[in-house]
């Protein structure tokens, strides 16, 4: 890491407008995201376990690997995919390799909101990829020249 950025030498103002630049950037897209999901009727956690579902091979996922995914405790991530299976988002899928096991996959009013919402969110993170883009280039530039 750049001796500007850690040890005890004062920090520029430019990494100061950096951060805050970023941050601002990130508060904007939690803002945006937080009312499309709420338009769409479902939480962060839901549209984030989604995702870690359609991105998964086979577009399943076992809960264990679920709760790794979004750094959650296995219990909550029980009682997560319980109110997506009862919203009718996803649903349980016996593993055919452990009986034991079970899968998590998504229904297909699941697949059609994710699909909705992942299109909202791309529009949303591309407004505000000037800001971000700007600041993390102004980041290395202060960084690159200590």
């Amino acid at each position: 890491m750049p001796r500007s950025v850690r040890g005890s030498a004062a920090l520029n103002d430019q990494v100061y407008d950096g951060l805050a630049g970023f941050r601002l950037a990130m508060r904007r897209f939690l803002a945006f995201s937080e009312a499309a999901l709420a338009e769409a009727g479902v939480t962060s956690q839901q549209y984030q376990a989604m995702l870690v579902v359609r991105t998964m091979p086979g577009r399943q996922v076992r809960i264990r690997d679920l709760a790794d995914q979004m750094l959650m405790p296995h219990n909550g991530a029980v009682q997560l995919i319980d109110r997506m299976c009862a919203g009718e988002l996803a649903m349980r899928i016996p593993a055919e390799d452990d009986k034991r096991s079970v899968l998590i996959g998504l229904t297909s009013k699941g697949n059609d909101v994710l699909e909705s919402l992942a299109k909202v969110h791309v529009k949303g993170m591309l407004v505000n990829e000037p800001l971000l883009a700007e600041s993390l280039s102004r980041l290395r530039q202060v960084t690159e020249l200590a």
